[in-house]
């Protein structure tokens, strides 16, 4: 039985969808859908990164969107001028 939950995503589209969640009880991951695993460079063993490996009881790719969401308009910010004066800039100091 999937375990579903709404989120919100902006890519590639702002939406809501349903997604999949991993299996809480699940005893290879404790419920957190997978592990990060370390790894080095092979011939130094110094640290290079970390991969995440997903767990089985759960699929990232498992979505479905409820609601796509409009795109929202750019906010522009008008400058009012000052009906005061004679040019663009100001003369006087700013106190």
């Amino acid at each position: 039985m999937p375990r579903l939950r709404i989120r919100h995503v902006i890519w590639p589209r702002r939406a809501l969808i349903l997604a999949d969640t991993p299996r809480p009880d699940c005893w290879a991951c404790g419920g957190e859908g997978g592990h990060n695993r370390d790894y080095g460079h092979p011939e130094t063993g110094e640290y290079e990164g970390t991969n995440w490996e997903p767990c089985p009881c759960w699929d990232e790719q498992r979505r479905w969107t409820v609601l796509p969401l409009p795109r929202l308009p750019r906010l522009r910010r008008r400058t009012i001028p000052d009906p005061w004066a004679t040019s663009d800039h100001s003369d006087e100091p700013p106190f």
